[in-house]
Formats: structure tokens, C-alpha cells, sequence
């Protein structure tokens, strides 16, 4: 009888807070098929745990170095044969998933984030960075485009000159950079990562319930092109008015 495969994503719960921790060291956490589903799996149980009100993702000292080269090999050799085009699909949804979770997420990002480790962290609501973290896309370096969305997780996160510096021309930023940029909002000692991102993970965790619906709003009024204060106001509305007959309610 065959040994089941050892997982590469760890999930525990925290105060409230859902840890996935990337665990394949050897490849610095690049993301293969089966460790891409891991993860959207893990992010799917923690979506499904009312018990849950916030997630943060970690790789440990390698944050993630991206999608596995043989994942990026085949799909060049037949990009649209079905295998291979659901492989490489599989690899966007690790951080497509992490981006739609119903809680906030947070990610802890330490050593590097490339390409699509790069991704995963955009993906996040939130991001606190050691200062010598190294973030960049690493596409282009490799001869590819880049994919994912990654031009629009950039300028999302830092505006059109980052997204053009980074890539387009391939620029290099560590973790106090990042933060100048509002890539992450706070770049801290390598040892104070993962503590910074549970203590503000925990604070929303604390109302889970809450902490659902305030990420909601945010998301919708902070997507891509905004919406008018007037649609904000109105958006608002319905989860306020739920969170203060919730405080009545014995």
C-alpha cells in the first residue's frame, strides 16, 4: 500500500485565526499543482468555520518562490491541452482563492515572493513584511509574461509606477521599500513577522461574525475604479444596521 503524500500546507487555528503555513521548503514553497489545491482547500475550510474570523498565510523563512518550474515547463510545451491548462489554472486559484475568502486575510512574508508567490501575497487584504523580504515578479527574468492578474494585483497595491518599475522593468523591492510604496503596511525585524500579522489578525478574529462583514464592504468599495460615496453609503447600510440590532439582541 502507497504512503499518502505528505501535505504541504498546514492549517491550524489560532485565537480565532486560521494559520496556512506553506511547508515545502526543499523548493523554497513554489507552488505545484497538488500544493495549489492544498491551499484553496485550506482556505475553503476556514470560509466554512464560523468559528473563524481571519486568516493569515505564511511560507516561514521562504514566503514562496513562485509557481514550480516543471507547472511553467509543461504548460510552454501545450498550452492548451486540458491538462495542462487546468495545471496552470490550478496555481492562479491558490491565490485567486486566498483573495475571495469571506474573512480578512493577512499574509506574514518573510524571504521571497516571486511571481506567483508574489500573487499570493497581493492577493491578501493585508501584508506585514520582514524588512529584508524580497519582493519581485521574476517573469519577464525567466522569459515569460507575467500571469495571474499580476499587473493589476500590483497597481492595486502601489499604484502605476510600481506596477510599471516592477513588471515591466523588472525592479527588486525589500521589505522597507514595500512598505514606502504601500505594498504592506507595516516591515518589521524577521523575527517580529508572524507575530505582527496574528496580533492584527486576532483584534478583527476576536467578532467573527463582524469580521465577514467588514471585509465585504471594504472590498467592494476599495475594488478597481471605486464606487461613489453615495453607493458606499448605501452599501454600508444593510451590515450597519445588522451590527447594531446584533448589539441589542440579548
Amino acid at each position: 500500500m502507497s504512503e499518502a503524500p505528505v501535505p504541504e500546507v498546514r492549517y491550524d487555528v489560532v485565537d480565532g485565526v486560521a494559520v496556512l503555513t506553506l511547508d515545502a521548503p526543499s523548493r523554497r514553497n513554489a507552488l505545484s499543482v497538488a500544493m495549489a489545491g492544498e491551499l484553496a482547500a485550506a482556505v475553503a475550510r476556514a470560509d466554512g468555520d464560523p468559528a473563524v474570523g481571519a486568516v493569515v498565510v505564511t511560507g516561514g523563512p521562504h514566503f514562496c518562490a513562485g509557481a514550480e518550474r516543471s507547472v511553467l515547463a509543461d504548460a510552454g510545451e501545450d498550452p492548451v491541452e486540458d491538462g495542462r491548462y487546468r495545471a496552470l489554472g490550478a496555481v492562479y486559484e491558490a491565490f485567486t482563492r486566498v483573495g475571495t475568502a469571506t474573512v480578512p486575510t493577512v499574509a506574514a512574508v518573510r524571504g521571497a515572493a516571486v511571481g506567483a508567490g508574489l500573487n499570493l501575497a497581493l492577493a491578501t487584504d493585508l501584508r506585514v513584511v520582514s524588512r529584508t523580504a524580497r519582493l519581485l515578479p521574476g517573469f519577464a527574468q525567466i522569459g515569460i509574461h507575467p500571469g495571474g492578474g499580476h499587473f493589476t494585483l500590483l497597481h492595486r497595491a502601489a499604484g502605476r509606477e510600481a506596477a510599471a518599475a516592477m513588471g515591466v522593468f523588472g525592479e527588486e523591492v525589500d521589505g522597507e521599500r514595500a512598505a514606502a510604496l504601500g505594498m504592506a503596511w507595516a516591515a518589521v525585524d524577521d523575527a517580529d513577522v508572524e507575530g505582527t500579522a496574528m496580533a492584527l489578525a486576532s483584534r478583527v478574529a476576536r467578532d467573527p461574525a463582524l469580521a465577514r462583514h467588514l471585509v465585504a464592504s471594504f472590498r467592494r468599495e476599495t475594488a478597481p475604479g471605486g464606487v461613489p460615496w453615495d453607493v458606499a453609503v448605501e452599501l454600508e447600510r444593510s451590515p450597519q444596521m445588522w451590527s447594531l440590532r446584533r448589539r441589542r439582541t440579548p
